[in-house]
């Protein structure tokens, strides 16, 4: 009740607007019924949503979603009155797909233009309601939308099967679609993709079951498959992949006495995929096996794990080779921009690489503070913090969506909360996003508030974005298990963005999200009887947790804060298999990850912490410093790093 009490002074002071009681309960009702799908219920609710009511245009919107999907008229007229807002974009998505199903091809085509956010229903949709209609000015990006190796929306069948008949798919185009799926992992795609193929030259059932189920046996049975036929090869090279993702060794003696029977970009693929696998098990074999690859049959994704291969081995040509083989998007992307200018500089090639980190260190992110010290602290001016005026703060309290979105967040709603509220943000100018951040760091809506200020362009306020709530309850961890405060910080806005009630899907929770199995292990070290996961909740008591075992694991990983991040995210026993038989820039270590998530939460927990340093006037430390360079991997490991049971959730793979 104080706090919201409190919130309440806040919009008297801020000019904010303000909702009493009434109607509010109401309004949690329709929501129960709207997520239920109970129209009766929500019929019952709507009566007692005061029309003035903050939240009475969600209201409509849940019972044009449920009840009046097909009634264009009053969808027509929603839209024509709340236009531009998040309510608008999803009802018409939602009643476009409905035109499409009826195949309402002109309201169709007069319609989809207005929508912001088309996904690929909608564009199959479009293509398919232009060809119906005589216009086949778009052919091209209607034939685009065919090449992926995922499962595509049903709605897209029709439109591919014109495409076929016209020609504008061709049989090359097929086969280029299955091998996608297959490198997808996607086989029943495949599956599907081929009866697209003469009957003749598709792949049987059989042999995308046995690739998937049995690789080693399908490509070790004499006459199982039929090297003159391309969709044998096909599969082939599916079954090696599937094989390398197991074994490199297996995978390698299969493929060395068939790969004559594949063609020269053929057999360039299958020692790509081969190499790929084996760099992410960080193989010493992964080099030669991308060199046999060649240059050309490599994709994007494996060329970046061509040069992670080549950081690894500290093969500097290499890794500018498999850069400059990328192409242009990915190239551009600061992690590759950084090191092409790490192995220019290696090359001898200053004037060459200066260029390339005069502008990353431009960027706010950790490649960004890499590139800066490679400059020199001279190179660059300090950012300055922009703060925004009550009357900013007050008149972005006053837009409709944000009003919306605070009226939810009161109310407990917090997903369609940050849903609007983020809409509500897209087209705010860097001022505005200021005002907004700074909204939400009074109403304690600490992740809104960092991440809206994460957005700015130009103008920044580092202390919105790097927040620093539960100060004393950290600072007081942190000397308790003498590790540095900007590192728990920069791992608990990682981890949570302080949201005290945050919760994965695994079932960690809390600011610094605590496995519930973790918290009884740290409860037990630490002697706590009578612990149950649910005091997890608690900001000093996770807090607490949560330093005690980021302190473990860094005092059980030869005091490496890298690998202590990395096992936090990915646990102990990975972190420890990922470290080389030699000593490691911690850079490269991290960059050579092969759980995508863990990469990128080890990158901004060291940089979160470089940006919290600064705030809590700490002296100042290079970031390579910070990350030093990660000790050799200890030939014996202590059994209970082996176990990951500790800690982490399940990161994704790349």
């Amino acid at each position: 009740m104080l706090r919201i009490l409190a919130f309440f002074l806040l919009g008297a002071l801020s000019g904010a607007p303000v909702w009493g009681a009434s109607g509010d309960a109401a309004v949690l009702k329709a929501h129960q019924a709207f997520a239920a799908r109970k129209p009766a219920n929500l019929e019952r609710a709507v009566g007692d949503v005061p029309t003035d009511h903050v939240l009475a245009p969600a209201v409509e919107y849940w019972r044009l979603m449920l009840t009046s999907r097909t009634e264009d008229g009053r969808i027509a007229d929603f839209l024509a009155r709340y236009p531009g807002s998040r309510m608008a974009e999803a009802l018409r998505a939602d009643w476009l797909k409905s035109l499409g199903v009826r195949e309402a091809w002109p309201l169709y085509l007069a319609e989809y233009p207005r929508l912001v956010r088309p996904d690929t229903a909608h564009q199959c949709y479009a293509y398919r309601a232009e060809w119906a209609q005589g216009n086949r000015s778009h052919q091209r990006e209607a034939v685009a939308l065919w090449f992926t190796g995922r499962d595509m929306p049903s709605n897209c069948t029709p439109l591919f099967t014109l495409l076929i008949e016209a020609g504008l798919i061709r049989e090359e185009d097929i086969w280029r679609r299955l091998r996608l799926a297959l490198e997808a992992g996607n086989p029943n795609v495949a599956r599907v993709v081929a009866n697209a193929l003469p009957e003749s030259q598709r792949p049987t059932a059989a042999l995308f079951d046995q690739a998937t189920r049995d690789p080693a046996r399908l490509l070790n049975a004499d006459n199982r498959l039929d090297f003159s036929r391309r969709g044998d090869r096909e599969i082939a090279l599916y079954a090696l992949d599937q094989l390398a993702r197991r074994n490199s060794d297996q995978a390698e003696r299969a493929l060395r006495p068939r790969v004559r029977g594949f063609t020269p970009e053929e057999a360039g693929a299958a020692w790509a995929r081969l190499a790929t696998w084996a760099a992410r098990r960080h193989e010493a074999a992964a080099l030669g096996w991308f060199q046999q690859a060649g240059t050309t049959a490599a994709n994007d994704f494996q060329r970046e794990w061509w040069a992670r291969a080549a950081l690894r081995a500290g093969d500097w040509p290499a890794v500018q080779r498999a850069i400059e083989g990328m192409s242009e998007i990915t190239r551009a992307q600061p992690v590759w921009r950084y090191w092409r200018a790490r192995a220019l500089h290696a090359a001898g090639q200053r004037a060459a690489a200066n260029p390339l980190f005069l502008a990353l260190s431009r960027e706010h992110h950790y490649y960004g503070q890499l590139a800066q010290e490679e400059l020199g602290p001279v190179m660059q001016a300090p950012p300055i913090n922009i703060k925004v005026g009550g009357d900013d703060v007050a008149a972005v309290a006053r837009h409709p969506g944000i009003a919306r979105a605070q009226a939810f967040y009161e109310l407990g709603l917090r997903g369609e909360a940050s849903q609007e509220w983020n809409w509500a943000i897209q087209a705010f100018a860097d001022p505005q996003l200021l005002a907004a951040a700074e909204l939400a760091r009074r109403m304690e809506w600490y992740d809104r508030a960092i991440n809206t200020a994460e957005r700015t362009r130009e103008l920044h306020d580092f202390e919105l974005r790097f927040l620093a709530p539960y100060r004393e309850l950290a600072q007081q961890a942190a000397r308790e298990n003498a590790i540095d405060e900007a590192w728990v910080f920069g791992l608990m806005r990682q981890e949570s963005r302080f949201v005290n009630v945050a919760r994965s899907s695994v079932g960690a929770s809390g600011l610094m999200q605590i496995m519930p199995a973790t918290a009884r292990w740290i409860a037990k070290r630490l002697g706590i009887k009578k612990f149950h996961p649910r005091e997890m909740q608690d900001p000093a008591r996770n807090i607490q947790f949560g330093a005690y075992y980021l302190k473990h694991v860094q005092t059980t990983l030869d005091g490496s804060p890298v690998l202590a991040t990395a096992a936090y995210n990915a646990g102990p026993g990975r972190a420890q298999r990922w470290r080389d038989t030699r000593p490691m820039e911690a850079a490269v270590y991290i960059e050579s990850i092969p759980f995508a998530e863990t990469r990128d939460y080890v990158k901004k927990v060291m940089s979160n912490a470089m940006y919290y340093a600064a705030r809590f006037g700490q002296p100042s430390v290079l970031l390579k410093d910070r990350l030093g360079t990660v000790p050799p991997r200890k030939a014996q490991v202590v059994s209970a790093l082996d176990t990951d049971v500790l800690q982490p959730d399940e990161p994704t793979e790349d």
